[in-house]
């Protein structure tokens, strides 16, 4: 792949459904991914994969199992592999993803919201 530079901006521009992490990059097997977030996901985990997650616009909460953090604009927080997390925005949050080309959507988790091809913008 060619690199080119890439306006963040711009690509959150190109969509507007939620939960449906678009490819804008990849480097050493880790693809970069932009998503726009509404509502409550899906309880999952990705048993070898770490994800993180950068609130570009808007906030954020995980919730965890025995705690929930918030994520405001410009914080990120990376969930280690294997814990179990629901990400839940309450209002359209946009936020970029860092994690492994193999890392599946929504972990073993078969649900409505999970996405088994996602598409490069």
């Amino acid at each position: 792949m060619k690199p080119e530079k890439v306006n963040i901006k711009d690509k959150f521009e190109l969509f507007n459904e939620h939960w449906t992490p678009k490819i804008i990059g990849e480097l050493n097997g880790q693809q970069v991914k932009l998503a726009k977030l509404k509502g409550e996901f899906v309880w999952h985990d990705h048993k070898e994969e770490d994800e993180m997650f950068l609130v570009i616009k808007g906030s954020l909460k995980i919730e965890f199992r025995d705690k929930t953090i918030r994520l405001n604009e410009g914080e990120m927080y990376i969930v280690p592999q294997g814990v179990e997390h629901n990400p839940v925005a309450e209002e359209e949050a946009w936020i970029l993803l860092f994690e492994p080309a193999s890392t599946k959507h929504t972990g073993e988790v078969k649900d409505k919201l999970s996405v088994e091809n996602q598409e490069w913008i």
